[in-house]
């Protein structure tokens, strides 16, 4: 076998161009400075907004309260209204059910005072149902 001829890979004439080592990332967004000076103008504007809601909340927050005040007595007299007439229905049960004991005086006061004495929940409530009771002790829950 005869021996072959090998020709040998070799660089162009005059040798590679130089090899680009060098980082060459292109510019991305803001410098560091200029992100935090737009990082301090958004706090500042969200303070400034801050400020203004609050000052505007505190402001519809007097007006509900001074409207709270201004119809509180309507509200007061309204619940009185319905108080008494819960009181002279319980009386007229009262006398509808005591009317065959001897010496028992409807409506007589149980404190022994004639200083007026709101009365409590149970006793406006005892001549009800009991779901209306509950109702009225602990707001919207159904009872069975």
């Amino acid at each position: 076998m005869a021996a072959s001829k090998v020709k040998q890979d070799m660089p162009p004439p005059g040798g590679y161009g130089p090899i680009d080592y060098k980082r060459n990332l292109p510019k991305r967004g803001l410098s560091g400075y200029s992100a935090f000076a737009v990082g301090i103008g958004v706090m500042a504007f969200g303070c400034w907004r801050l400020f203004k809601w609050n000052r505007e909340r505190r402001r519809l927050q007097i007006e509900d309260l001074e409207t709270r005040i201004a119809i509180l007595p309507l509200l007061q007299a309204e619940q009185d209204r319905q108080m008494l007439k819960m009181l002279r229905e319980n009386l007229e049960e009262e006398a509808i059910i005591m009317k065959d004991v001897p010496g028992w005086k409807v409506g007589e006061n149980v404190f022994h005072t004639t200083r007026w004495v709101p009365p409590i929940v149970d006793e406006l409530y005892n001549l009800r149902p009991e779901a209306e009771l509950a109702n009225v002790k602990f707001g919207f829950m159904k009872c069975v």
